[in-house]
């Protein structure tokens, strides 16, 4: 399945507010993101369809097996990748702006080369 850049950014988001709170909704995100809530919703309704979230009759989101796989990979490229620039000597909030951006397209081999080059900075 082809999940595009905004959907790995909403199973991220979902997965890190889980972290923090009991239940997350989908204006949790929508202010954990600085969306509108209705583009929110939107996302909501495509990630749910393509059963990578549930949404209860609270509205409660949570994340499927597949959601969180995919949801776990960003976060782990989005920490590795802003540990690597933290290293080579750039501020920490542009590292993780510039890993936002980054981890959304980088290869498999790339990111996996990175990675193990910054273990053993």
């Amino acid at each position: 399945m082809q999940i595009y850049e905004s959907g790995e950014m909403y199973l991220e988001t979902i997965l890190l507010l889980s972290r923090k709170m009991q239940y997350v909704r989908s204006l949790d995100v929508a202010i954990d993101l600085g969306f509108s809530k209705p583009s929110v919703s939107r996302a909501v309704g495509k990630l749910q369809k393509a059963e990578l979230i549930n949404v209860d009759s609270k509205g409660y989101i949570t994340l499927t097996e597949e959601g969180t796989k995919i949801a776990e990979r960003m976060y782990e490229r989005h920490t590795v990748l802003t540990d690597f620039l933290v290293k080579l000597g750039v501020e920490a909030e542009t590292a993780s702006k510039d890993a936002c951006k980054i981890e959304h397209h980088i290869s498999a081999q790339s990111f996996e080369a990175i990675k193990k080059f910054s273990e053993k900075m």
